[in-house]
C-alpha cells in the first residue's frame, strides 16, 4: 500500500516510516507538517495518510483538519490519525467527516509492529478503528444516552468501535457469529439506525457512541 506521513517529531516521524516499511508499504511520503503533505498529496496518489493530530504551526488540530480536506478531495484515501492523549472531540469531528476508512490510535500503539498492521489493515477494508482507551473513556460516562443497550450490547459496540469484525468479535467474547449478528442487529435497532443505501451502519454507531 502506497503511504504518506506528516508528523513534526522527527524521531516519530522516522520510527513510523520504519515500521510501516517493515510490515510491507510503500512510504511515498513523509513530511514535518500537513501543509507539505498537501501541497504534494495529489501528484503521490497514497492510499492511506497517517497524520500526527497537532503539527505545525499552532499545535492544535493541524492533523485534523488536513485528514477533513483529504477526506472530502479523496474519498477512497485511508485516514489514520494519531495522538498522544486521548481526545474524543477530534475522533469523533474525522469520523463525522463520512465513510467508513478511518482510525485513530494513540502513539503507544505506532510501537507495536502487529497492532499498526492490524489497524491499517482494517482501515484499508473501509473499517473504523477507534483505540481501546478512547473506547474505553466513551463507554464509561455518564448519563449514557446507550443506556437501552444491555451489557453485551455494549461489550459488541466497544469491539465494533475498535474496528472488529463479526467474527473477531465472535472469537473475542466466545461466542457465536450468529449470537454476534443479533446483538449488532439490536444494536441498530435501538440506536434507530434503519437500512441504508448510503450510510454505513457500523459508522453511525460508533458515532452515536461518540456523541454522548
Amino acid at each position: 500500500m502506497r503511504v504518506v506521513v506528516a508528523d513534526d517529531s522527527v524521531l516519530l516521524r522516522e520510527g513510523l516510516v520504519r515500521v510501516l516499511e517493515e510490515a510491507g508499504h510503500d512510504v511515498v511520503g513523509s513530511y514535518g507538517d500537513a501543509d507539505e503533505l498537501l501541497a504534494e498529496v495529489e501528484d503521490l496518489a497514497p492510499e492511506l495518510a497517517v497524520l500526527d493530530v497537532r503539527m505545525p504551526p499552532t499545535f492544535r488540530d493541524e492533523g485534523v483538519r488536513a485528514a477533513i480536506r483529504l477526506r472530502t478531495e479523496h474519498p477512497t484515501m485511508g485516514i489514520l490519525l494519531l495522538s498522544q492523549y486521548v481526545e474524543v472531540a477530534y475522533a469523533q469531528e474525522l469520523l463525522g467527516s463520512g465513510g467508513g476508512g478511518v482510525g485513530y490510535l494513540l502513539k503507544d500503539r505506532v510501537a507495536s509492529l502487529a497492532d499498526l498492521t492490524d489497524a491499517i489493515d482494517r482501515i484499508a477494508a473501509g473499517g473504523t478503528v477507534l483505540d481501546p482507551e478512547v473506547v474505553a473513556q466513551l463507554i464509561g460516562r455518564r448519563n449514557d444516552p446507550l443506556a437501552s443497550l444491555t451489557p453485551r450490547e455494549r461489550e459488541v459496540l466497544q469491539l465494533m468501535a475498535e474496528g472488529r469484525s463479526n467474527t473477531a468479535i465472535a472469537q473475542s467474547l466466545f461466542i457465536g457469529v450468529g449470537a454476534v449478528e443479533k446483538n449488532v442487529t439490536a444494536i441498530f435497532t435501538k440506536l434507530g439506525l434503519e437500512e441504508s443505501g448510503t450510510d454505513h451502519r457500523r459508522v453511525l454507531a460508533v458515532l452515536a457512541l461518540l456523541q454522548r
